[in-house]
Parts: structure tokens; C-alpha cells; sequence
């Protein structure tokens, strides 16, 4: 049995296992994914994985079973699982969102890879860190991370991000809100987040308006 294509496959089935995991079940799954995050070495990690992947085997042998069978019989090694990974049934568990699989998990280490602010320092700069305008992403363990870029260097937020913000809707999306700001735009041959505290400016909001007008 490889264990990390077990875990794998949860990731991938998530709409459905979610539903069949009672209470007790997940919070077993979820202690033992907790456990291979805070592994300090490979051996460790690799007991904390099996233990995670016996919990699904135990609780819903009838869902993976067959996964793990399949994957001993024909001796298959590769730890994904049509594109996902172990780390994504964690961040589905413990972080509490869906940026994950072979499409949505590059973007989610993008995002997070960005400088950011956590929580404490924003508020211990004077601010609001859950103003509904601001991005606020999960990092591991549900851990809020607010990008640098949203605030100028006194630690106040650009008033050009907390209009744009409202207009792309971050408080339901934030990382859609948080790749418009930190990926290159054809309309303004630049990243939004490079024209903030430029001459540029003003027009972030028109394109961001344009954007939302043709969805």
C-alpha cells in the first residue's frame, strides 16, 4: 500500500468523502494530518502518513480499499492521485479551503510563497486585519496571512486596494482577488499590485471594474 496515494485519492474525492466523514472520524484524520505537518524528519513524517491513511482505511474501507489495493497489486509508486497530493487533503481538512489539485494547488504555493503580514502585526500596527475589504488567505494550519502588498509602508492599507478589493468581491474570494493583484495583466502590461502608490493607480479600479462587468 503506498499511503500518500491513499490520502491522495481523499483529496480528489473530497466532494464525496467529506460527506461521509462523522465527527469522530475526522477528527481523528485531521489530528493525524496535524501530526505529518509537524513531523521533524522523513522517518517520523512517513509513520504519521500511514497512520492518517489507516484512519480512511478503517472508517471507509468500502472508499479506499480498493484505492489501496489497486495501488499495491500494480505496484505503484507515484504518490499522486489523478493530480493530487497528500499536502492537499490536508489543506482541505486543517485550512478549511479548496485551493488544491494539479490546477488550483500551484496557485494556492504562489500566493502564499508572496511577502505577507500575519494577523498580530496588523493589528499591532493599528489596523483592522478583518476589515471585509482586505485579503486574508489560509496558510498551513489555518494560519490568516494578509499580502504585504495591500498596505503601504506605515502599515496602513492603499485606499486603491480597498476599492478594488470590494469590486472583486475578496471577502468571497480572496484568492481570485489575490492572483488578480500579484499576476501580470495584459490591460495594464504590469502587476496591479507594481502601480500601487504610482501615477498608474487610478486605473487598477477601472480594470478591475471592466473584469467584473464581463463576468
Amino acid at each position: 500500500m503506498n499511503p500518500y496515494a491513499v490520502l491522495a485519492a481523499a483529496a480528489a474525492r473530497w466532494e464525496h468523502v467529506a460527506d461521509r466523514l462523522g465527527s469522530p472520524l475526522r477528527e481523528r484524520l485531521a489530528g493525524r494530518l496535524d501530526a505529518v505537518r509537524r513531523a521533524k524528519d522523513e522517518e517520523g513524517r512517513g509513520t504519521a502518513v500511514e497512520a492518517a491513511a489507516q484512519v480512511l482505511l478503517e472508517g471507509l474501507p468500502d472508499e479506499f480499499g480498493a484505492v489501496a489495493q489497486a495501488r499495491l497489486s500494480a505496484d505503484v509508486l507515484d504518490d499522486a492521485y489523478l493530480g493530487f497530493r497528500m499536502e492537499d487533503l490536508a489543506v482541505l481538512l486543517l485550512d478549511g479551503h479548496r485551493m488544491v489539485g494539479p490546477v488550483l494547488g500551484p496557485v494556492r504555493e504562489r500566493l502564499l510563497a508572496a511577502p505577507a503580514l500575519n494577523a498580530d502585526t496588523v493589528l499591532r500596527r493599528g489596523g483592522d486585519p478583518y476589515a471585509p475589504e482586505l485579503i486574508r488567505l489560509r496558510g498551513a494550519g489555518g494560519v490568516l496571512r494578509l499580502p504585504r502588498f495591500q498596505f503601504s509602508e506605515g502599515s496602513l492599507p492603499w485606499m486603491a486596494v480597498l476599492e478594488v478589493n470590494r469590486l472583486l468581491e475578496a471577502d468571497r474570494d480572496p484568492w481570485g482577488a489575490a492572483d488578480w493583484w500579484l499576476s501580470a495583466n495584459a490591460w495594464l502590461g504590469a502587476t496591479p499590485a507594481e502601480l500601487l502608490g504610482g501615477p498608474r493607480e487610478r486605473q487598477l479600479a477601472d480594470v478591475a471594474l471592466l473584469l467584473m462587468e464581463g463576468e
